[in-house]
């Protein structure tokens, strides 16, 4: 990306954030794994590198009920994290990317029946996945 700001702790984040592209997280999440790994990064500066990414496209910020905190989730491969729904097994906190096909008939009933437009990019279905339940 043109005019992209790096430095070594944006990298160390960046390299978090794919480790971990298949869950959601908190800042606080980074800033302790990153400090558990050796890493000493200032928490402003981690919390800047968090909103860049944001406005670059690459974290997408959501709140869930259960957390007391903004919750993110890497989304650098998979386009455009706001136009397709999400399911996170309540488990392990994998995410899972979901086609939005399969849900076209609940959105237009939602839409008919009681006036609601489903926002894809900020709905998170909640379930257990298939490996935590084996």
């Amino acid at each position: 990306m043109k005019g992209e700001y790096k430095t070594r702790a944006r990298n160390m984040i960046i390299d978090y954030l794919r480790a971990n592209a298949d869950k959601r997280f908190t800042a606080g999440d980074i800033v302790k794994a990153l400090s558990e790994n050796g890493a000493t990064i200032d928490r402003s500066t981690i919390y800047r590198n968090i909103e860049r990414l944001c406005e670059e496209g690459k974290l997408v910020r959501y709140k869930e009920n259960d957390v007391n905190a903004t919750c993110f989730q890497y989304s650098e491969g998979h386009g455009s994290c706001h136009k397709h729904m999400h399911a996170q097994c309540a488990n392990c906190g994998r995410i899972y990317h979901l086609d939005n096909e399969i849900f076209a008939d609940a959105e237009e009933k939602l839409k008919e029946e009681y006036g609601i437009e489903i926002d894809f990019g900020k709905t998170v279905l909640i379930g257990r996945c298939e490996k935590c339940n084996n």
